[in-house]
């Protein structure tokens, strides 16, 4: 049986464009488990003006339910998903009100 080697130069892909404008406040929830990465979300979202993008960085997979659940639930935009080079997911959500 013949297998197909893999091309010998593959090149990585390149890295993700954001989708949208950038985070005017970063959460660092990196390592804490859920609900405090929620927590300090509902906590600090009144430092952003409405209209601008809040970004949380959490690496419990409980987050990836959770913040768009949580924004859904408080009326706010969850804007887009990335994953973090380290590990983990950053979540940017728009302050509606």
């Amino acid at each position: 049986m013949r297998f197909r080697g893999r091309a010998k130069s593959e090149e990585p892909p390149p890295p993700a464009e954001p989708a949208g404008p950038p985070p005017v406040l970063v959460i660092d929830a990196l390592g804490r488990k859920c609900p405090i990465p929620i927590i300090m979300l509902a906590e600090r979202i009144r430092e952003v003006p409405v209209g601008e993008i809040v970004a949380v960085l959490a690496d419990d997979a409980a987050a990836r339910t959770d913040v768009p659940a949580w924004c859904r639930m408080k009326s706010q935009d969850f804007v887009w998903e990335e994953t973090l080079a380290q590990g983990g997911w950053g979540f940017h959500i728009r302050r509606t009100y």
